[in-house]
């Protein structure tokens, strides 16, 4: 059986495939998990700065696998969905860049949403499908979408189940940026790599989980955590070889991704 999630190293960089061409790269819950897994593979990895997802031939991926819909018990579905949630990656402190390279629909979807930058080849050909399907929007995606294009735009692409194509994606806010297909994942690599070479890797996992957090939280509060964020980053050497790197004029060697920073910072009060 060929592996249904590639991973390949690229320089500082994961390259993550979904690997399903026959089927358009169909997710079961077990390439599901195994995404998850190779997300906590590279928390773990100091040789990773950030993750790309993407996936093999012309297709991200089209949704759940409708073969296995068809024979899924409504209770058991429940189940699997709560072990581990779809926006996980929302919790991994390296980014996630999705170079969504064809059709992305479903849950699908809302894994190119979790993604923290997301680019799209020329014509790729995006739906939430789940209103088409007889369901709701799932996996978090009514309070996602929103926070991405706003209320109104997330309210049409969810009740019509349209079909959004890379180029109006671009304009709603949904993707990033728009390359011919075959550039996309040069690209995104490209770009990871950026992040990897010249990007301190505390500083960025403190900012997607400020980013985060801040989606629901006053401006006091979001203030209030980016002093405790600004103070622990005074005493991390990351801090130090950023401003000798600026003053040398050379590149960054920011050390690796301390294990367990995902934790909340300590300010250094007693309070």
């Amino acid at each position: 059986m060929p592996e249904n999630l590639l991973f390949e190293m690229r320089g500082g960089v994961a390259l993550l495939t979904f690997n399903r061409p026959e089927r358009n790269n169909a997710l079961t819950p077990a390439m599901r998990e195994h995404y998850f897994d190779l997300l906590e593979q590279c928390v773990d990895d100091p040789n990773v700065r950030a993750v790309v997802l993407t996936g093999a031939g012309k297709s991200f991926s089209v949704g759940a696998d409708t073969q296995g819909l068809q024979r899924l018990d409504p209770d058991d579905r429940a189940r699997t969905a709560s072990e581990r949630p779809v926006h996980f990656p929302l919790s991994i402190p390296k980014p996630i860049i999705g170079a969504i390279n064809g059709g992305c629909a479903g849950i699908s979807f809302v894994l190119a949403l979790c993604c923290d930058i997301r680019f799209a080849a020329a014509g790729a050909k995006l739906t939430t499908a789940f209103v088409r399907r007889g369901l709701i929007a799932e996996y978090g995606s009514s309070w996602l979408l929103p926070r991405l294009i706003g209320q109104s735009r997330a309210l049409d692409l969810l009740l019509s189940g349209r079909v959004v194509r890379a180029e109006e994606a671009k304009e709603l806010g949904l993707v990033n940026a728009v390359w011919p297909q075959e550039e996309l994942i040069a690209r995104a690599v490209a770009y990871a790599q950026e992040l990897a070479d010249h990007c301190s890797p505390a500083s960025m996992a403190a900012i997607k989980r400020q980013v985060y957090a801040d989606f629901d939280a006053a401006l006091d509060e979001s203030a209030a955590r980016a002093y405790k964020e600004m103070t622990a980053s005074f005493r991390r050497p990351d801090f130090k070889e950023g401003v000798s790197s600026f003053v040398e004029k050379r590149q960054p060697a920011f050390p690796p991704l301390p294990p367990g920073f995902a934790a909340a910072p300590d300010d250094g009060s007693t309070e």
